[in-house]
């Protein structure tokens, strides 16, 4: 919760202080803070939760889809690091169709980056080998 809320609140910051590039630039920055952050030699999480926090500052429809297609995917496939990675897909389009060009444009520099996090997951994923929601062990 905390890592989205980062997201969010780096985005209104932003657009507080020079309103859409200003909330771009934050949001954009947040994720790229949490992913390599400094005081842990660059070693940080994947993204994901900064990055649904970003979306629900730029474009609060958008971060719902982004759930709505998370939850959806998880129901079906029953993975967190896939239903994340179809979501994340997703978000840059949703934003595109809403007329938000500059937002899909840094959104989707965002998942290609939280697609390369994720490289182990994929991995797994292919291998057959990655954890299910709700598995044991």
């Amino acid at each position: 919760l905390l890592d989205a809320l980062k997201g969010t609140a780096a985005v209104l910051i932003g657009r507080w202080l020079a309103p859409e590039d200003g909330a771009l630039i934050a949001g954009f920055a947040a994720f790229i803070g949490h992913i390599l952050p400094v005081w842990l030699n660059f070693k940080g999480g994947k993204g994901v939760a900064t990055f649904l926090g970003a979306l629900f500052g730029l474009h609060w429809p958008t971060g719902l889809i982004f759930c709505a297609v998370w939850l959806g995917a998880a129901a079906i496939w029953r993975y967190s690091s896939l239903s994340a990675l179809i979501a994340s897909l997703v978000a840059p389009v949703a934003l595109f169709v809403s007329g938000q060009g500059g937002a899909a444009l840094v959104v989707g520099v965002m998942a290609a980056i939280l697609w390369r996090k994720h490289r182990e997951n994929i991995a797994r994923l292919v291998a057959g080998e990655e954890s299910r929601i709700g598995q044991k062990g």
